[in-house]
């Protein structure tokens, strides 16, 4: 069975200093350069294995008539401007973003499968694993990991190239994850590769 890496939302908008979005990383989280570096050395281990390395990123339009403002963070994001296609905010943090050749996919809700073409490409890929990590834990990486599990994929996450606003909403996603996904660290996910 083949195995692929899902990077979720290594975007500057969640994990730059500069970011309007603290979903991914607390603001002057003492933490932000080891999960940056931790998610580095899973994507470059990953290729260097011939591993395929999905990218995932959440985009809106300019004016953000595409988004539905049903979740507090949906407001947010209108509210603050966040995450515009084209933008600096929805660009991928330098040195995390696909190389050239890779999959890139956008999606506008919550999970990464919803409304998107990461099933497809998934399947184009043949993979039936999936090692996910990207931030934030306690959203687009707890979502995409239960529509990952639904739709049939054994998941493993990466539990040390993820991250959210608050250490216990991390701790708390990863719990409540493990029921259906391993979870590992990046040294354990690259031991399997």
């Amino acid at each position: 069975m083949r195995t692929a890496v899902i990077a979720l939302h290594y975007q500057n908008e969640v994990l730059h200093p500069d970011g309007k979005i603290r979903l991914g990383v607390a603001e002057g989280a003492t933490g932000r350069d080891q999960v940056i570096e931790r998610a580095g050395r899973l994507l470059s281990g990953a290729r260097a294995a011939g591993m395929p390395v999905v990218s995932v990123r959440i985009a809106f339009r300019p004016d953000h008539a595409d988004v539905i403002q049903n979740a507090r963070i949906f407001r947010d994001v209108v509210r603050l401007g966040a995450m515009t296609e084209g933008s600096w905010g929805a660009a991928f943090l330098d040195g995390l973003g696909p190389l050239p050749g890779e999959f890139v996919v956008t999606h506008n809700r919550i999970g990464a499968f919803h409304g998107s073409s990461l099933g497809d490409v998934l399947r184009v890929l043949g993979a039936g694993r999936l090692i996910l990590a990207g931030v934030a834990t306690s959203s687009v990486v707890l979502t995409t990991v239960g529509q990952a599990v639904d739709l049939g994929y054994e998941v493993m996450v990466a539990e040390d190239a993820c991250s959210a606003a608050r250490a216990q909403m991390h701790t708390a996603a990863l719990e409540v994850m493990s029921i259906v996904a391993d979870i590992v660290r990046v040294d354990d996910a690259l031991a399997h590769l």
